[in-house]
């Protein structure tokens, strides 16, 4: 059954590539069909892969290889919850070091330009504490890091 909201993600031929190295890195992620052009459009021809559809983290998504038309933009991101330092450091990893770059508080991109937000949940917790002066210094420390470090949040927090 098609699921009624499904995220649709424009790709300049790549699309595959992007649905497989995403379900290779993010649990309950999977690549669920492919499909094919039934004839020539205008960054493509018949037969060319046109969409391919995947989930990813449970949410289902669209890849269209729609041409060099539109670029990802920092305006849309994933925000992935980690448990751990060690989840974070991994899933910041497979994307940075698999032609992506690192930004600034959490995000980096991958490959293909798209956004990610590697946010651990003990960063979340710790700039929505009651206590406003723990909040605003783990606030600061996040200011400062491109991959979140829990340790030094969490001291920043305690302060």
């Amino acid at each position: 059954m098609t699921p009624k909201n499904t995220i649709c993600l424009w790709y300049n031929g790549t699309a595959l590539d992007a649905a497989q190295f995403y379900a290779a890195t993010f649990p309950d992620s999977s690549v669920t069909a492919v499909h094919r052009a039934p004839g020539d459009y205008p960054s493509g021809t018949e037969g060319a892969i046109l969409t391919v559809e995947f989930m990813l983290m449970g949410v289902p998504c669209l890849g269209i290889n729609g041409g060099p038309a539109f670029q990802h933009s920092e305006a849309f991101s994933f925000q992935i919850a980690t448990d751990s330092q060690e989840e974070t450091d991994r899933l910041w990893s497979a994307i940075v070091e698999n032609g992506g770059q690192e930004s600034a508080c959490g995000w980096c991109k991958d490959q293909w330009g798209l956004s990610w937000q590697i946010t651990p949940r003990a960063l979340v917790a710790a700039i929505t504490d009651p206590d406003r002066a723990a909040a605003k210094r783990a606030f600061q420390a996040m200011m400062d890091m491109s991959k979140i470090d829990i340790a030094a949040i969490e001291a920043a927090r305690r302060g």
